[in-house]
């Protein structure tokens, strides 16, 4: 084998790892527990501030106390 392969395996290795490195990096950063609570939370709290999702809880939570109130007096 050449001086000039050997290099240039030495240089692609080099290149494997720093690519290896980033890859792994770039996982770390996904695989974050917090990270991932954060991203859900906001898909959540985006989800439930929609205007459909948003008045139909109000509607329905208005619709339970209203139930419960009746239940009260009733007594």
């Amino acid at each position: 084998m050449a001086k000039d392969d050997t290099d240039r395996i030495e240089r692609e290795i080099e290149i494997a790892r720093a690519r290896l490195a980033t890859t792994l990096d770039e996982l770390a950063v996904r695989a974050d527990p917090q990270r991932i609570a954060d991203d859900t939370k906001a898909i959540v709290v985006a989800k439930f501030n929609e205007p459909k999702v948003k008045y139909t809880l109000i509607g329905a939570g208005a619709l339970v106390a209203g139930l419960v109130l009746v239940k009260l007096f009733r007594r």
